[in-house]
């Protein structure tokens, strides 16, 4: 006698939800109880959140004192100051747009007609230097601000595009380094990607920002945005190297000596077969990697910089406004959340685009 095997249920239909949690008496009370749960807490965040909440300043801080909800009122009232920090308020319009090109910047490089190096390059390089006229200004008539009145959300994005421009391409050297026939090559760059990655990122500012002054002749410490920055990029490159080294290692070896059979030289077996495929294997985990890179400009509040966390502390730290911080820090964290959302799903569209994971 033939056995029959049925399918099982498509995924989302009624019948695999009963399954999943209404297959035993029990598992369907666990089940409502969960749903129960879930939706009292929905309602009583929406509540707060919209309903009972204030989003005018007409009553000031006293109406929103006096309401149940949320107080969107402080955001509506200290927007300015979260958003560009302590940047001149006349001049608060450059900030904004120096933001919008940063935005445009990555768009433009998310874009595949513009996946070359060139276009990259020209992409990139145009933007940072749109970016550093808007903000520090000195010329084409703007009045000049230096750095330590940059600050918000202007700043937390700076601090991300040059961490990420320096240090990717310098996770490819560190990487191609590692890789070398040559053992004290090798050796000595594991030895400092290890170094760098056994040490927390906080360390690592502070000595950046106030150790390595001490160290250095005035003229070779510059500013302390640029050698934070510097740390931040060293830091990232040390992870993303071997990110970009495990990448290379999935590469199948016969590539790379199907090219010398060629004749192709060093450069062009990396350029052309071993780092295309190597990123190509490497995507997901550099997408995270440009993920916690943007979560972790948050700490550079502790070495003294105004960015956007720092200015929401500023936003509800006056008297009038001390009650509403948990709106300020929500508002911030959905900042957050637009630019890692977008990451992850740009990252998430390629891996569909490159098949990566298929075989």
């Amino acid at each position: 006698m033939e056995m029959v095997v049925l399918a099982p249920p498509a995924p989302g239909t009624l019948e695999d939800l009963r399954r999943r949690f209404f297959a035993t008496p029990l598992q369907a009370l666990l089940s409502l109880i969960s749903l129960t749960v879930m939706v009292f807490l929905a309602w009583k965040l929406l509540n707060w959140a919209i309903f009972s909440a204030v989003f005018t300043t007409s009553g000031g801080p006293e109406a929103c004192q006096a309401a149940a909800g949320a107080c969107w009122s402080v955001i509506a009232a200290r927007w300015r100051i979260i958003l560009f920090g302590l940047y001149p308020f006349e001049e608060q319009w450059r900030s904004a747009l120096a933001c919008v090109t940063v935005v445009v910047m990555t768009v433009l490089s998310c874009i595949p007609a513009f996946w070359t190096g060139r276009r990259i390059a020209l992409v990139w390089g145009a933007g940072t230097a749109l970016y550093y006229v808007l903000m520090k200004g000195g010329v084409l008539g703007l009045p000049y601000v230096g750095e330590e009145a940059w600050g918000g959300l202007a700043l937390t994005l700076f601090i991300f595009v040059t961490t990420c421009l320096i240090g990717f391409p310098l996770a490819i050297c560190l990487a191609l380094l590692r890789r070398s026939e040559l053992p004290w090559i090798s050796r000595t760059t594991g030895l400092i990607i290890d170094s760098v990655r056994s040490l927390p990122l906080i360390s690592i500012l502070f000595t950046f920002a106030i150790v390595l002054p001490f160290a250095l002749p005035q003229w070779l410490a510059g500013d302390k945005l640029y050698r934070v920055i510097i740390g931040s990029a060293l830091f990232f490159s040390a992870y993303q190297a071997e990110i970009v080294r495990g990448g290379m290692q999935g590469v199948p070896k016969g590539q790379e000596e199907a090219a010398m059979a060629l004749g192709m030289s060093y450069w062009q077996r990396i350029g052309r077969i071993l780092l295309p495929q190597a990123m190509r294997n490497a995507l997901p985990a550099t997408i995270n990697q440009f993920v916690v890179a943007f979560k972790e400009t948050s700490l550079v509040v502790i070495v003294g910089f105004f960015e956007i966390l720092a200015s929401g502390n500023a936003a509800y730290g006056t008297g009038e406004w001390r009650f509403a911080y948990v709106e300020v820090y929500a508002f911030i964290a959905f900042i957050y959340f637009v630019f890692v959302f977008s990451l992850s799903r740009y990252g998430a569209f390629l891996e569909r685009r490159m098949s990566v994971g298929e075989r």
